[in-house]
């Protein structure tokens, strides 16, 4: 073996270590995610609350989001990826143990809004740091492999949720499997090059210029739309589980976590469907219609408690044909390097917006109607998405599509 050929291979053991450890701070940011729906009756019993309050409780996560993705976004341009990802880390740590040892209802709201500034900011920049990793040529699969990271963060902590004896040795271990990330992205990924001197004065202008173009617009859109029907279900897919099926909480996490898992394979054929030149387009207007059909089932008493499950599956593994859609073609539509860190941000925009509503609006509108009700915003943001996806088809996707690299 030559000098250089040992030099290129590790290397390429370097990048798929940083490639790695960024997957899994996705992993654990999105852990945070799953272990309220888990928790859902621990934290009834427990505080005394009903199930509107545990919506709170999941959706506040996700409020700073709505107002902070594309500012995190100029940020990481700024500043560099490596820097705001353990950043992000350590406030997920912080507010994950401040959780655990919360009082009140009010306090755990509080350390909810940290967390949740610790995930946009590892949600922002990881994919950034991924885009600066790998190569252009592998980018549509990477970006479908690092949209399967919030499924399987879920998954992890339904699975693992019911092994704890209270929510609150679920928001110890949470934080203790961040803090163990924190040090390995310490160690092991290294920082980018970021904007330095003059250039990083025309960010915040660049940044609102990218907003108002239609493409990064509709792309922010359709991931609301996305969010809000996947979060409209598995922000309470146990309990629902659990009334439906009438199984024991272990199990409706077990079902649950097969269920978001489903989303894995749907991340996964997208980023394959891609790379063969399956249009863009029809993979998320088919994804929408097929997660609005299912909703009729799961939500509606039309079938029986399995036919029930087996369309969350359907749900759940179609509808991540949307997200590795999305992040692949993110960074295309940002127009420039610089920019990707910002065009996440207003994809992370959207997400949080379904993150925030869809467990708020859903747990209020189940506590006064029952599920049945829950469907109508599912099937509503279906039809919209399909309208999003129809817009996107008549603009300019086809150079978004087309493009390999931003400029």
């Amino acid at each position: 073996m030559t000098i250089e050929t040992a030099v290129v291979q590790q290397s390429e053991a370097k990048r798929w270590a940083t490639v790695a450890v960024v997957m899994g701070c996705g992993i654990g940011a999105a852990l945070q995610v799953g272990k309220v729906p888990i928790a859902a009756s621990m934290l009834q019993q427990s505080l005394g609350i009903d199930l509107a309050a545990v919506g709170t409780v999941a959706g506040i996560f996700a409020v700073l989001g709505l107002i902070g993705s594309v500012p995190a976004g100029v940020v990481i341009a700024a500043v560099g990826a490596r820097r705001v990802l353990l950043c992000g880390l350590a406030a997920i740590a912080l507010g994950a143990a401040s959780g655990a040892l919360a009082p009140s209802l009010a306090v755990l709201l509080v350390s909810r809004l940290l967390e949740g500034l610790g995930f946009l900011l590892v949600m922002v920049a990881a994919p950034a740091l991924l885009d600066r990793v790998v190569d252009v040529s592998a980018r549509d699969v990477t970006m479908a492999v690092w949209s399967c990271v919030m499924p399987f963060g879920i998954a992890l902590a339904l699975v693992a949720g019911p092994i704890f004896d209270g929510w609150r040795a679920i928001w110890w271990a949470s934080a203790a499997f961040v803090a163990l990330l924190f040090v390995l992205a310490g160690v092991i990924v290294p920082e980018v090059a970021s904007q330095t001197g003059p250039a990083r004065t025309g960010l915040m202008q660049e940044a609102a210029a990218l907003a108002r173009r239609r493409t990064p617009a509709l792309l922010m859109v359709l991931f609301a739309l996305y969010s809000l029907m996947f979060f409209a279900l598995f922000s309470f897919l146990p309990i629902l589980l659990t009334e439906r099926l009438g199984v024991s909480s272990q199990s409706a996490g077990g079902l649950s976590a097969l269920a978001a898992a489903g989303n894995v394979l749907g991340n996964l054929a997208a980023g394959n469907l891609l790379a063969r030149g399956v249009s863009r387009i029809v993979l998320i207007a088919v994804a929408a219609f097929v997660m609005g059909a299912s909703a009729l089932g799961i939500f509606l008493p039309l079938l029986g408690g399995w036919g029930a499950f087996w369309l969350c599956l359907l749900f759940s593994a179609t509808g991540g044909l949307i997200p590795a859609t999305l992040l692949a073609t993110a960074p295309a539509a940002a127009g420039s390097a610089a920019m990707v860190p910002v065009m996440m941000g207003l994809l992370m925009t959207g997400s949080n917006f379904g993150q925030v509503t869809a467990p708020i609006a859903v747990g209020a509108v189940v506590s006064a109607w029952g599920w049945g009700a829950a469907c109508i915003m599912v099937v509503a943001a279906a039809i919209l998405a399909g309208l999003a996806a129809w817009v996107l088809a008549r603009g300019d996707h086809k150079r978004v599509g087309e493009a390999s690299d931003p400029a």
